[in-house]
């Protein structure tokens, strides 16, 4: 029974096919929960490890604040069935998210306006902005392919230029959808402006980001939080003193005590 679960001949097999095929060539007459109960029990291996293709680990990496940007729509479906749409720009470097908005359909002049509304950010730099974004109706048009036709802004398709995809700004609305829109009753497109609206504050000045050691998303955009990692890290240490200091001190009735306490006591 073990030679025929480990063996490479029947690992497409499963195990309730595996023992009605050893009835059947004569080996092994046992029921098929008999054979799980024993692979249970005796812990034996099936040699079923899938072997998957080897994947980038790390995507676009910027080096800086406004060298990549990352622009996408996502859709909500709302309480009466009607949609809401979505789109944002997040910084690649600060995962600050730069300009939102929601619209009641599918539009270019959104993506226009967030391009815009981003854009003023650049303040007066020379360098290159590189924009990922699908290669979708509201991303591909006359309207859009204006703002690219003066520097500083460059579009890359992603997947069509480039082989990564627009995972960063997707990763985002995964957090968006299932962290707050999700938990909220989204009954009217103002509804979801204000849910987004709210978010989009709490996640660029609130939340402490795990890839920047605890700063938020605005102090990396804007450099004000390089202090941030220093005194988290010494206050872990000063409560890390203080909780074995009080462990210490602790007594109970089992442990001995010292002369002084038996003293006061």
């Amino acid at each position: 029974m073990k030679e025929m679960v480990t063996s490479t001949d029947y690992r497409h097999m499963s195990i309730r096919a595996l023992g009605l095929h050893a009835q059947r060539i004569g080996k092994v007459f046992a029921h098929p929960a008999t054979w799980a109960k024993l692979i249970r029990e005796r812990r034996w291996l099936r040699p079923r490890l899938r072997v998957y293709p080897t994947k980038a680990k790390i995507g676009v990496r910027a080096d800086r604040p406004n060298a990549v940007w990352h622009v996408d729509c996502t859709i909500l479906k709302l309480l009466d069935g009607s949609k809401a749409y979505v789109h944002a720009v997040i910084d690649n470097f600060s995962r600050c998210i730069l300009a939102w908005t929601v619209d009641d359909r599918i539009n270019p002049g959104s993506t226009c306006r967030i391009l815009v509304a981003a854009a003023r950010h650049l303040g007066a730099t020379v360098a290159e902005t590189d924009v990922f974004m699908d290669g979708g109706g509201e991303n591909v048009n006359s309207e859009v392919d204006g703002l690219f036709d003066v520097k500083p802004l460059r579009r890359i398709l992603a997947q069509v230029d480039v082989s990564y995809s627009n995972s960063l700004i997707e990763a985002w609305w995964r957090s968006l959808r299932h962290q707050w829109l999700y938990l909220n009753s989204l009954d009217t497109l103002a509804t979801v402006r204000r849910l987004v609206g709210w978010y989009v504050r709490e996640h660029n000045e609130v939340l402490p980001h795990a890839a920047f050691d605890g700063q938020t998303p605005d102090e990396i955009y804007f450099g004000r939080g390089e202090g941030v990692p220093d005194r988290l890290a010494r206050r872990c240490h000063e409560a890390r003193q203080k909780r074995l200091e009080r462990n210490r001190q602790a007594t109970c009735s089992r442990c001995p005590r010292t002369g002084q306490e038996e003293l006061a006591a």
